[in-house]
């Protein structure tokens, strides 16, 4: 059985090991770095986070997939709950200039890329990796999508805003067009250095050597210019999933590699308007759906989710059976959150 459920210590092991197998799929997966002080931290977040001991600066969730067969820790995603409060949070505000001469007869429109701070504040979606083996059956649809359905639990605990910064293009070499035209010129560093030290914590760099100025992307190579706001292949997938649940691109990359931002208020998000609160009914038999179901405990401190495809018979009874209702430390008439995995077609 797949369950996912808050990080703790006793999975440190694990997460290093796929922080490992993430380092094998190339530079660009910065919030799970190969470091196990760092990990162990994030998990000390999480800990701290649900015990109300953080300050939102500070406040982080870390979830994990558990093959609960092998008892192994197949999968991470995780929610920061404000990015920008203790350090500043950079992108590129990919924006216009017009420069015209009525006088010479010239009117011409120019993109540039502003360095910003926009984002500060905003609730953050990111440290999504899952086991290349463990890539069926929907697990990573249900890896990322759990994020929605606990934000749409606690909306309190988290801000108006949800961005997702993704992995912009680089090669399988770790060369980034967008890093070699731009950053490349203001940092003595190769690209895999800066992006490390950056997803480690390590941003002050970033305001003290960054352009303060607008670049003009007309200035940039052709090759630059050409993945701005690109999503690396490998990530493009998780960029659909993000894209289904009500995020978009407005205009933001990242100043590394020019990945896209994508972003959504909260109050607009498909588990937000859609999820439901059923009432648990245990049976030893289930009629079983063509469509999968997350479902989640709604316990804050001890989140548990399933992806089932139970029937759902009743507009507020859920039939689950004993060992799914152990699974999500759940009994007889207790609520559970459901969300479908994908979006229902007449909405």
């Amino acid at each position: 059985m797949m369950i996912v459920r808050h990080a703790a210590h006793r999975d440190l092991d694990d997460i290093y090991r796929l922080a490992q197998r993430a380092g094998e799929t190339g530079i660009g997966l910065t919030s799970l770095p190969q470091n196990r002080d760092i990990l162990a931290e994030r998990i000390t977040r999480t800990s701290r986070t649900l015990a109300g001991l953080t300050e939102k600066c500070e406040a982080s969730y870390l979830f994990v997939l558990e093959d609960t067969s092998l008892q192994k820790i197949v999968g991470v995603s995780a929610i920061e709950v404000a990015v920008g409060l203790k350090e500043p949070f950079y992108n590129f505000h990919v924006a216009k200039q017009v420069h015209a001469s009525k006088a010479l007869n010239v009117y011409k429109t120019l993109d540039t890329l502003f360095l910003s701070n926009d984002h500060t504040g905003c609730s953050e979606l990111c440290t999504l990796f899952l086991d290349p083996e463990y890539r069926k059956n929907q697990n990573g649809k249900f890896l990322s999508k759990v994020r929605f359905l606990f934000i749409a639990a606690f909306r309190t605990h988290f801000e108006e805003r949800l961005i997702a910064e993704m992995r912009g293009f680089s090669d399988e070499k770790g060369y980034s067009p967008f890093w070699d035209a731009l950053g490349h010129h203001f940092f003595d560093m190769d690209f895999a250095a800066a992006d490390y030290l950056s997803g480690t914590g390590q941003k002050i760099f970033i305001a003290e050597l960054m352009p303060r100025f607008p670049v003009y992307v007309d200035l940039l190579g052709a090759e630059a210019r050409k993945v701005i706001a690109e999503v690396h292949p490998h990530t493009l997938p998780a960029a659909k999933v993000l894209m289904s649940e009500g995020l978009k691109y407005q205009g933001y990359v990242d100043i590394f590699d020019a990945g896209p931002t994508l972003e959504a208020n909260i109050a607009d998000l498909r588990a937000v308007k859609e999820s439901r609160v059923l009432k648990i009914k245990i049976t030893e038999q289930v009629e079983i759906s063509n469509k999968q179901y997350l479902v989640a405990n709604d316990q804050y401190a001890d989140y548990r989710v399933l992806l089932i495809n139970n029937q759902i018979l009743t507009t507020d009874i859920l039939l689950v059976t004993p060992q799914q209702a152990q699974a999500l430390n759940v009994q007889e008439r207790d609520e559970v959150r459901v969300l479908a995995l994908e979006k229902m077609e007449n909405n």
